[in-house]
């Protein structure tokens, strides 16, 4: 695992605030679901979060895709670059079950 420490600010913050909200909106519903609130009103917040975490992912996704896999392939070095293949390969079929 490469820990990225060079994310453009820009879109670190996005993703990162998509996941502080994500975090908020899940002790929310915990809440809800505690006090026995309306099914589909918990059913609703649970989709904004769902949304929150796809928009994080694709965040993540495009900044990885625009450095690392970018660095991968301009470096010419096969095994890397396979390796990234694989890498994107599994994180999609983990986003699609």
């Amino acid at each position: 695992m490469i820990i990225q420490k060079d994310l453009p600010a820009g879109r670190h913050g996005k993703t990162l605030v998509n996941f502080k909200k994500a975090q908020s909106s899940i002790g929310k519903i915990i809440k809800m679901v505690e006090e026995g609130r309306y099914c589909i009103d918990i059913m609703q917040q649970n989709l904004a979060v769902i949304g929150l975490l796809k928009s994080a992912h694709q965040m993540l996704m495009e900044n990885h895709l625009n450095t690392c896999f970018r660095k991968a392939f301009e470096s010419k070095n096969e095994k890397r670059q396979q390796e990234m293949i694989q890498e994107i390969l599994k994180v999609t079929k983990i986003l699609n079950k």
